[in-house]
């Protein structure tokens, strides 16, 4: 098996005609390129697998996130995200140039950008929890952003400054739609709420479930013990993960209940063995990881 081939595509950025000049040396391709960092600069951006509207959804970017450009064409960016790496195709009208340095990151489930710093003024652009935003000055509640416009200040909080308790975050999340690839408080799949948990509380993570079960915390020792579970554990299965409220009871975005929902471990275990994910397949306890 050559080296290409042994690359995840979804965390390199590389194809047959085009790849990133860091991978040079790793991947075959007929160009390299150095890429131009971009900002995202609506309320989220759909990340896709090909260059079409109704291409699948990977993941989504959220306000204010970089994404490294390595081709620009027919209204379509092709590039990798700079918060956690995956690769895939953004409308190029969501991106603009030269990236702001962020000062807070949205601290609310979901808030908005106001064209003025009045609550009674129509709303320009919704923005869900961990965007990102550059404050350069105050006025009353609200504060105004270099892109233009005003969010309650409240709603914000200064990069850095995380949220103690992931698992209360995750709650934040109950009630929101199941959304394949989504990542935001308007619909996200049972990965981006782990990850969404996580950032807010300043534990890095990537993407998909199978990188969420190999790079996060520590495998408990088989044959797992079910009577140990610790709140914030996360629970694996081929294909989906949860969250654990306390010793019995799972937090988790799935496609059963079509939103965010929790539910007794035990019930969920039943349920999901009988159907494609089959059984547990890990549980990681990610007590080493917090900052």
């Amino acid at each position: 098996m050559s080296r290409s081939r042994a690359l995840d595509r979804r965390l390199n950025p590389y194809r047959e005609d085009l790849a990133a000049a860091h991978l040079r040396g790793e991947v075959k391709a007929d160009r390299f390129e150095e890429g131009q960092d971009m900002q995202v600069v609506a309320g989220q951006l759909s990340l896709l697998r090909e260059p079409r509207p109704d291409a699948p959804m990977d993941t989504q970017l959220l306000f204010g996130e970089v994404f490294r450009v390595y081709e620009n064409k027919s209204g379509w960016a092709w590039g990798q995200s700079a918060q956690d790496d995956y690769v895939g195709y953004v409308a190029r009208e969501g991106l603009a140039p030269k990236p702001s340095k962020p000062t807070h990151s949205v601290a609310a489930l979901r808030t908005f950008i106001y064209p003025e710093p009045d609550l009674k003024t129509r709303p320009a652009t919704p923005v869900s929890m961990n965007g990102l935003v550059t404050v350069i000055a105050a006025k009353g509640d609200y504060s105004r952003i270099d892109r233009g416009g005003w969010i309650f200040t409240q709603h914000l909080s200064p990069v850095g400054a995380h949220a103690r308790d992931f698992v209360s975050v995750a709650q934040e999340f109950l009630g929101v739609p199941y959304l394949w690839g989504g990542r935001d408080s308007l619909g996200l799949d049972c990965s981006g709420l782990v990850q969404m948990s996580l950032e807010r509380a300043g534990i890095s993570s990537l993407r998909d479930t199978d990188m969420q079960e190999a790079t996060l915390g520590e495998a408990l020792p088989e044959p797992i013990d079910f009577t140990m579970l610790k709140r914030g554990d996360l629970v694996f299965w081929k294909g989906h993960v949860g969250i654990m409220r306390d010793d019995q009871w799972l937090i988790h975005a799935n496609a059963h209940h079509m939103r965010v929902a929790e539910e007794r471990l035990d019930i969920a275990m039943s349920r999901i063995a009988r159907g494609e994910h089959g059984h547990v397949t890990s549980i990681k306890r990610l007590s080493s990881l917090r900052s």
